[in-house]
């Protein structure tokens, strides 16, 4: 009797797994990652939501840093919804951010 109650739990959190996978499935599809390029040192996450919440809907954001320093690498990444994109890459690429002229464009896949 232990066992059956335990196979209901797997299935259960399989299947909990799989709706959760499915529902960042479909996010990702209503959205796209910016590049951004050539930001300041000093830009946080937050700076960047605030900026780029002025031309649509900022999902998230996020700078990348080294791994050993901690130091910002000057670029980052903004989820943005799918519909606001372009008019987002059209108002942010080469505008001036913090005293630097940005490079904002859509961001390739991962090339591992």
């Amino acid at each position: 009797m232990a066992n059956k109650g335990r196979h209901i739990f797997h299935g259960l959190a399989n299947n909990y797994i799989a709706g959760a996978k499915s529902i960042e499935r479909e996010v990702n599809d209503m959205t796209k990652t910016l590049y951004v390029g050539n930001l300041p040192w000093s830009t946080t996450d937050t700076a960047l939501n605030e900026a780029f919440s002025e031309y649509g809907s900022v999902v998230s954001s996020r700078i990348i840093t080294d791994r050993e320093t901690g130091r910002s690498r000057g670029f980052g990444f903004v989820e943005v919804d799918d519909n606001d994109a372009d008019t987002i890459v059209s108002a942010m690429n080469g505008s001036d951010f913090g005293g630097r002229q940005i490079v904002v464009n859509e961001a390739k896949t991962r090339q591992d």
